[in-house]
Parts: C-alpha cells; sequence; structure tokens
C-alpha cells in the first residue's frame, strides 16, 4: 500500500511540474505520450494550431491536420525508439514556417521514455529571407560562372598570342620585349582574380551547404512560388505522387534541382499542347527516387548526353545560358547519386534523380 501511495504521489509530482511548465512558457509546446496521446499543450499553441482543451486526451494522429504534408507521427514514433532529439522545419495549413524540435521525455525515476515534448519556434519571416538570399546566391553564382566563361576564352587567344609573338624576330624592335612583360603580367593577373574568385565562391558555399531532414512536399510547394508567373503563363499542369516524403539533403541545393527540372519541362513544351509535369518520389534499393516526368518536345537520342554539358543548349529559341542541368548533375554526382533521362522527340522527357535515401541520418 505504502509503495503504492508513492507511486501515485510521484505521478502528482510529476504532473504538477509538467502544469506549471506549460503553464508559463511563451512557446508553443505539445506533449505526446507513448502511446501517441496529446496530455497537454502550452496556451500559445492554442492559437498557432488552433487546439482546444478538449484535444487533450486525443490521439495525435487525429489533429495533426494542423500540419502540411504531416511526416510528424513518425517523427514522434522515432524519437520514442530511440531517444534521439529530431530537429527539422516544417509548415502549417495556414502557411506558416517553423523550427519543430522534438525531445524525448524521460522519467528520470523510472529512466524510461514517457512520450515526447515538441517545441516550435517560428521562423516564416526567416524562410522569407533565405528565399531572397538563395535567389542572389543562384544571380551570383550565374554571374561568376559567366564571367569565367567568357574571360577564359579571350584568355586562352591571348597566352597562344603572346606565344607567337616569342617566336617573332626581335631585330628593329627594341621594346618589344617590355611590352611583352605587360601583356603576359596582365594576363597572370587575370588569371589570378578568376582562381580568387572561383575559390571563394567554393569556400563560402562549403559552410552553408546543411544537411537537414527535409519533406519533398515542402520543397515542391517552394518550386511553386518560384515558378508562379512562368505556370501561369503556360497553363502548366503540376501533379505530384509522393511515395517517400522525408529526405536528409542540403535545403538550397534540393530546391535548385526540382526548380531547374520544373522550368525546363515548361520552357520545352510542346506548341500542340499545354504543360504536363509529373512529379513523384519512390524508394528502390536505398535511393530515393525523384522523377519528374513532362509531355514537352523530348530529346532526340544524339542529346540525350548532351544536355548534361556545361552550356549545352537545346536549342537557341528557347532563353537560358545551358548551365541549369549541368549544375542539377554536378549537384547530385557529388551527393553519391545520379541521374538519368529517357525521351523520345515529340513524346516528353523523363528525368530520374536517384539521392541516397536516409531519412534518419
Amino acid at each position: 500500500m505504502q509503495n503504492k501511495n508513492q507511486q501515485i504521489n510521484t505521478l502528482i509530482e510529476l504532473n504538477d511540474e509538467l502544469e506549471n511548465y506549460f503553464r508559463n512558457t511563451i512557446i508553443p509546446q505539445l506533449f505526446i505520450d507513448a502511446h501517441l496521446i496529446l496530455r497537454k499543450f502550452t496556451p500559445p499553441a492554442m492559437r498557432q494550431f488552433k487546439l482546444a482543451l478538449t484535444d487533450v486526451g486525443r490521439p495525435i494522429a487525429d489533429i495533426k491536420e494542423n500540419f502540411r504534408f504531416p511526416a510528424i507521427i513518425d517523427n514522434i514514433q522515432h524519437v520514442i525508439d530511440t531517444n534521439e532529439i529530431l530537429e527539422k522545419e516544417i509548415q502549417t495549413t495556414d502557411l506558416r514556417w517553423y523550427q519543430m524540435n522534438i525531445l524525448p521525455y524521460i522519467v528520470k525515476k523510472q529512466n524510461k521514455n514517457n512520450g515526447v515534448i515538441i517545441t516550435f519556434v517560428e521562423i516564416t519571416m526567416r524562410i522569407k529571407d533565405l528565399k531572397e538570399q538563395e535567389k542572389l546566391i543562384a544571380e551570383h553564382e550565374m554571374l561568376l560562372d559567366t564571367i569565367a566563361h567568357d574571360i577564359k576564352t579571350p584568355l586562352t587567344t591571348l597566352g597562344l598570342t603572346i606565344e607567337m609573338l616569342k617566336k617573332v624576330p626581335e631585330k628593329g624592335m627594341e621594346r618589344f620585349p617590355i611590352l611583352l612583360e605587360k601583356v603576359e603580367n596582365s594576363l597572370n593577373n587575370m588569371q589570378l582574380i578568376i582562381d580568387d574568385l572561383t575559390k571563394s565562391r567554393l569556400e563560402q558555399h562549403k559552410y552553408q551547404a546543411v544537411e537537414e531532414l527535409l519533406n519533398f512536399e515542402h520543397i515542391i510547394e517552394d518550386v511553386r512560388l518560384t515558378l508562379a508567373p512562368q505556370i501561369d503563363e503556360s497553363k502548366a499542369v503540376i501533379k505530384s505522387e509522393i511515395g517517400v516524403s522525408e529526405l536528409v539533403f542540403v535545403r538550397r541545393k534540393l530546391r535548385s534541382i526540382v526548380y531547374n527540372l520544373v522550368n525546363n519541362a515548361i520552357k520545352y513544351k510542346s506548341p500542340d499542347r499545354k504543360p504536363k509535369i509529373l512529379i513523384k518520389t519512390e524508394q528502390e534499393d536505398g535511393f530515393m527516387v525523384i522523377s519528374v516526368v513532362d509531355n514537352g518536345v523530348g530529346i532526340a537520342k544524339k542529346d540525350l548526353k548532351k544536355v548534361f554539358e556545361k552550356y549545352h543548349r537545346l536549342t537557341d529559341e528557347v532563353e537560358g545560358s545551358g548551365i541549369g542541368l549541368y549544375l542539377v548533375n554536378e549537384t547530385v554526382n557529388h551527393a553519391g547519386g545520379k541521374i538519368v533521362v529517357e525521351s523520345e522527340v515529340g513524346q516528353g522527357s523523363v528525368f530520374k534523380l536517384y539521392l541516397k535515401h536516409d531519412p534518419q541520418h
């Protein structure tokens, strides 16, 4: 009897601690028990997630519609099973962004996982700022690649000219060696500038490229928003079939990959029909396979490999720099994956990306 009273007192004590904590915090938080039942939430959570007191005691599965593209139940179960903290960005039905942290709730006296505490910090404005920064970074990358390409060609020509001048007889050309030295110094200085620009860009991006746990549906929505004018103008219909949602990858890079593929599907549309684009994900042999299927003009067999070459363009009638698919291929290869394309002229194209899939990485 005494042992039972001690257990009751321990539960009351734990409950009082939780009540006090949840009552006084200004951060939206939820306490989900080990059976995936919502036990408590902080007052701010009522405003942010449209929760009511009557939701206490309900399975979290019944109220997860507050979250867009939810994988939250799988995330909670993973933390319960592993006792590992999980962090990720999520979006709610009112299009706000949150940093979600799921922490295991350990009862110290029993050393037992009794559920999770989920904390939400709103980052909507930060996400908007990041999108603007990503646009600037993409433009900066394009500018640097273009400058490097445009300068390297005349530099090569200049270098060959210098070599030819060195072979010209010097008789009657007293100032020739001085002029040649100045040209050669200028050539070396230009080369150093290009090398510094390239090195600086690579070092900056090395620190910005941070992998995180992503929901692929969020990436699709971001691309839709970015390409909204092109989608409206072309009357494109974009559908998705998500067999696998979560992936550990660099958000900016994954957005860029999907953006380039969808943008190309719109740009290379058939003049005879409206663009129809299907984005699918599935799992295959440890890879997440992302397929982008379109009904556009298609690609001739002789060009299937060339499309991934730098500055290669299928036609001059479509605007572009010719480095989009090159960058996609480079990004995928560096991540240990691969990209393949299947296409026929007039029948559309299928681009398949294979990315290593380890959502709990």
